[in-house]
């Protein structure tokens, strides 16, 4: 048996492959079918002359879906999918699918595809978005494994929370309260006085009551820890670690990627030197108080804005244009319907075209009335990292929007030694991290401030007291990462079974 990703190899020759009708259509003596076998797609060729009419008319009947097996010759043909064809030969029919699959070419609409995940993923999209996912998920072990990092695991359940509450998921555990992780990071720093260098890789938690594009109520969480690094280190760690895993995905993934249409422009800048900057030049960018390339945030916004407004115009002179030539009725059948189909996708790009507008609108308000010592959000991390077209690390922030556990820089009193990674496009925060705190008495007063109980943290205490060293680390979002390469707009397309606020089943 041969598998669709391979059929470069046997250009010319016979093959077997094994897998589901993903779509098809026909015409007298041929039937073109869409097939997958979970390694790809390619045509498949099915003639009346070749397989006999009894196969040939079980084909034509053959629903969507269903399994079976085809033999037939490797033909080179770079207007189909993959590249190949397969000419057939001989088919052998595996399962028959019930009629009347759910999911059909037509348009559906989110809650429906949520509804029916485990089929959507069958889809040429979600296929290569997986595919992307795993890419990204091999080039990280390589990453840590190639430098002498220990992939060690933290605790699933944990018996404090570390940063309150709030966003967290309580449970039973034989009698005690105990919490799902929202990070392994505090025992990622035990793991490092083990073994120097260690990351963690699993699943984490938020019960935050969010229905945003970027959060997931589950989602799995990458988290080195680095023994004598400081933030410096730490941010270079950080750096090569982005950098191998994008361009990995870049050189081994561009089937996936054409497949999901994605530019990678921005994608290819992860090869350049990133923007470093301390938190109060971020917020001078933002707030239009300084220049980047001779022009201001909202000189570049203003710019983004006269651009979607002039193509809006453009957009629609053209929707003007075809409906005249339909109510003209001088159009053929074939015109006119390809014409309806062409003012859809324009009606849909002008709606695109609007929700950008709107979204200019909010990036220019929050730039005009951000505040010193306030945190990002996602239209601040926008209008920075639009400002510079690649990724951006933002560092020394407040120390009031930083963990307990962040070190206070020894310098600029008041700011912790955190730094956050920014990637363009929207896509906002995708690693968080920074330097340890280190001064046992600090953390004591912090974990105070914190409202957090002080016995739960004796351990923790504990690597302050035994061999106390300057250690960093970070934890970057795998969904967040495969949501920017892939160029998805929302995250629930980044996980096979998404869990979010509002959806547990499916």
């Amino acid at each position: 048996m041969t598998y669709i990703k391979e059929l470069a190899q046997f250009e010319g020759q016979q093959v077997e492959l094994k897998g589901w009708n993903a779509q098809k259509r026909d015409s007298k003596g041929l039937v073109f079918m869409t097939f997958r076998d979970g390694t790809g797609f390619c045509q498949a060729v099915i003639n009346l002359e070749a397989v006999g009419e009894e196969a040939f008319e079980a084909v034509k009947r053959l629903p969507q879906e269903s399994a079976l097996a085809i033999t037939g010759t490797v033909v080179k043909d770079e207007r189909q999918i993959g590249g190949y064809e397969i000419q057939v030969s001989a088919v052998t029919i595996i399962s028959v699918a019930e009629e009347n699959f759910p999911i059909s070419p037509k348009e559906h609409g989110v809650d429906f595809l949520m509804d029916n995940r485990h089929l959507w993923l069958r889809s040429r999209r979600q296929w290569a978005i997986m595919r992307v996912r795993n890419q990204i998920i091999f080039a990280i072990h390589s990453f840590f494994q190639e430098r002498g990092f220990v992939q060690m695991d933290a605790p699933i359940f944990t018996g404090n929370a570390c940063e309150g509450t709030t966003d967290l998921f309580e449970t039973d555990f034989f009698g005690d309260p105990a919490y799902l992780s929202q990070s392994g990071q505090l025992y990622g720093e035990a793991m490092a006085m083990a073994q120097g260098l260690i990351y963690t890789f699993g699943p984490t938690f938020r019960a935050e009551k969010s229905k945003t594009r970027r959060h997931l109520s589950e989602f799995w969480m990458i988290e080195p820890e680095m023994a004598f690094y400081d933030l410096k280190m730490d941010m270079d760690v950080i750096e090569d670690f982005v950098r191998y895993v994008v361009t990995t995905v870049l050189d081994k993934s561009r089937t996936e990627l054409q497949t999901l249409e994605r530019d990678t422009t921005y994608l290819e800048r992860v090869r350049e030197p990133f923007i470093r900057m301390k938190y109060e030049d971020a917020v001078s960018v933002i707030k239009a108080e300084k220049e980047i390339n001779g022009r201001t945030s909202l000189q570049m916004l203003a710019e983004e804005e006269a651009g979607l407004k002039e193509e809006a115009v453009t957009i629609q002179a053209d929707i003007d244009e075809r409906e005249a030539k339909i109510a003209g009725g001088e159009l053929k059948k074939g015109e006119i319907n390809f014409n309806r189909s062409k003012i859809d996708q324009l009606k849909n790009a002008l709606k695109d075209n609007a929700e950008k507008l709107d979204s200019v609108a909010q990036w220019k308000t929050s730039a005009l009335n951000f505040k010193r010592g306030d945190d990002f959000g996602g239209a601040d991390e926008t209008v920075l990292t639009k400002m510079f077209g690649q990724p951006v690390m933002v560092y020394n922030w407040p120390q009031a929007v930083k963990a307990f556990y962040m070190k206070e820089d020894d310098v600029e009193h008041g700011y912790a030694k955190g730094v956050d990674l920014l990637a363009p496009e929207g896509y906002g925060e995708v690693v968080g991290g920074g330097e340890r705190e280190t001064d046992a008495e600090k953390l004591k007063r912090k974990i105070k401030e914190h409202d957090l109980p002080m016995e739960a943290f004796e351990w923790y205490l504990d690597l302050r007291r035994f061999g106390n060293i300057p250690h960093a680390g970070f934890g970057l979002g795998l969904e967040r990462m495969v949501a920017w390469i892939c160029g998805l707009p929302h995250i629930r397309e980044t996980i096979p079974f998404p869990r979010s606020y509002g959806r547990l089943l499916l």
